[in-house]
């Protein structure tokens, strides 16, 4: 199936079974979700914090996320493969269409981009070049310094009128779906059922939005040392590795 055919696939999910998505970000990792039969793996610049240490996704560059896209495309997924535009790669038009033709030629079958109406022109751009654009909109965290910090959207009517605003930009301008990130569980709900898009919440309460989208490090538990609050961790990753190697360590030190 083309990456066409297969965000077209997603596109007509907007009235049928939830869309499941996780974040992947190496080969291993990557097979692994795709064998359990996940829709969509979202190489997120979120690989920032849980893979590279840094303390938010503003210092992810361009070599960084084609790096990680390589890796998860070598796994020859089902699943839709979607590659995030790093900060300032995107500025313009020209330079948007440029670095998403460098993440499809690393592996992405999709890109993402975050903002609303001041990056329709550049998502018109990105899909006339005939790649498939997934739009971001909520809390946005490339814009976390500028902002101040991580903070919920929506929760007044005139913010939610913003993100209507924003959320019908994108989708004129092509894109196959929008994740919104830490909406309001209401105003998530109720923009779900009037945008004509599938809706991918993280952050927007369960069953608020047409699919969900998770960080899988939140989701199996190998990353401790920060888990969001909306996060609901389905194993303990983290104390099963540290187990094994302290088995390890009590096993070579017998041997002595």
């Amino acid at each position: 199936m083309t990456a066409s055919e297969k965000s077209d696939a997603l596109r007509r999910r907007k009235n049928g079974p939830p869309i499941s998505a996780l974040t992947a970000y190496d080969y291993a990792t990557a097979r692994l979700i795709d064998e359990a039969g996940v829709d969509l793996l979202l190489v997120g610049d979120s690989l920032g914090m849980v893979v590279l240490g840094f303390p938010d996704t503003t210092h992810v560059t361009l070599d960084h996320m084609l790096h990680h896209i390589a890796a998860v495309a070598r796994a020859k997924p089902n699943a839709l493969v979607i590659g995030d535009l790093p900060i300032h790669t995107y500025d313009t038009p020209t330079q948007a269409v440029t670095t998403a033709k460098q993440l499809v030629a690393a592996g992405a079958e999709a890109v993402k981009l975050e903002g609303g109406v001041s990056e329709a022109e550049k998502i018109r751009a990105i899909v006339d070049a005939g790649i498939p654009v997934c739009g971001h909109l909520g809390m946005l965290p490339q814009s976390v310094l500028i902002e101040g910090g991580y903070r919920k959207k929506g929760k007044t009517a005139e913010q939610a009128e913003l993100l209507y605003q924003d959320s019908k930009a994108i989708i004129e301008a092509g894109v196959f779906a929008i994740v919104f990130e830490s909406v309001a569980s209401e105003t998530a709900k109720d923009l779900t059922t009037r945008l004509d898009v599938p809706i991918i919440g993280i952050g927007c309460g369960t069953g608020n939005c047409d699919g969900e989208v998770a960080v899988i490090t939140d989701l199996i538990g190998s990353f401790p040392w920060f888990v969001p609050p909306f996060a609901r961790p389905e194993a303990d990753v983290a104390k099963s590795i540290q187990s094994a190697v302290r088995s390890y360590i009590d096993r070579i030190s017998q041997k002595r």
